[in-house]
């Protein structure tokens, strides 16, 4: 027979605290963010397109296509670096 009323939701004894590790600073200016995420993407780029090059068929499409998608979400960073700060 199927319980009609759940269980109580579980309960720790301390508040949940994030591993720092790898926090980003609270205080980063916005322009150094999207300066950072475009390196990243960058740099995804690569490897996804490095990658490609040693696959055939399907998982070659499969990875060039996550590599355009990389190269799309930096594009849009680039254009909010520009919005930032025209040059």
């Amino acid at each position: 027979m199927d319980k009609l009323i759940p269980d109580p939701p579980f309960e720790t004894a301390r508040p949940y605290r994030p591993n720092t590790l790898f926090m980003i600073v609270p205080d980063m200016d916005t322009e150094s963010l999207l300066a950072h995420a475009c390196e990243s993407l960058a740099s995804a780029n690569v490897i996804a397109n490095d990658f490609a090059t040693y696959l055939t068929g399907p998982q070659r499409s499969t990875a060039l296509a996550i590599a355009q998608i990389v190269m799309l979400a930096e594009l849009a960073v680039n254009r909010a670096l520009d919005n930032i700060d025209p040059q």
